[in-house]
């Protein structure tokens, strides 16, 4: 089988995986998503698009940029690893370890398995520092404090973000780890951005059992594949 697409598109699994897990980013950030649109205009029962486009902008993009300070520091960690020992021989073993995260992510995704969820009491030590300060940015009435708040959040505990730092690990660089959290980062925007206009309708689209099952296995496909790169 020819898989030399992989080795050319790190990124592009790691968007597909972030616009698969769009299924978990609905749970994990809903809360948050939901109190930009309340919070930056109280007084209107139904705030339009437009007047909750710039709050959930400045969000994500802060979000995103939290993964992209991740991934760069991750894939630096991992590039230390790869030139202190045998360059090829930890790299494969740094796939093989993305490649069993994303199997798990999978079965998480499809609700066959939840032991990926053990992964997120991980950053509990580290979240529960960093949510206090969060906590000065609400209520998030201004561009201002929705850009913060989004690059704190950003940090949230979530087993789907921590298997594609993971991912990073193997990626070569801080610049490569970067930008394969961007990729990811840009996957989740879309369900994230139209969570605050049809937040009700899109929850119950990816609660459907067929929903998580589909992204699920396509998740389960893109690690078998990072599995076939390794070797």
């Amino acid at each position: 089988m020819d898989i030399a697409w992989v080795n050319h598109y790190p990124y592009l699994v790691a968007f597909l995986t972030g616009l698969l897990g769009g299924v978990h980013c609905i749970g994990m950030c809903g809360g948050i998503v939901g109190i930009l649109s309340i919070s930056q205009q109280p007084h209107i029962k139904k705030p339009s698009f437009l007047q909750q486009l710039p709050i959930l902008l400045a969000y994500n993009v802060g979000r995103i940029a939290g993964y992209i300070t991740a991934g760069a520091l991750i894939a630096s960690l991992g590039a230390g690893l790869i030139d202190l020992t045998n360059l090829d021989h930890t790299k494969k073993i740094l796939l093989v370890i993305a490649a069993f995260f994303m199997f798990l992510l999978g079965l998480y995704l499809a609700g066959l398995w939840n032991a990926l969820s053990k992964l997120e009491t991980v950053g509990a030590s580290l979240w529960k520092y960093i949510e206090p300060l969060s906590r000065r940015f609400i209520p998030v009435n201004t561009v201002q404090r929705a850009l913060p708040l989004g690059f704190l959040w950003g940090w949230l505990p979530c087993g789907l973000v921590y298997t594609v730092l993971i991912m990073a690990l193997s990626a070569g660089g801080a610049v490569e780890g970067a930008l394969l959290m961007l990729a990811f980062g840009l996957g989740t925007l879309p369900n994230l951005l139209a969570m605050g206009v049809i937040a009700t309708r899109l929850t119950k689209w990816t609660r459907n059992p067929k929903i998580r099952l589909f992204a699920g296995l396509l998740v389960i496909i893109m690690a078998v594949f990072t599995l076939l790169r390794a070797f």
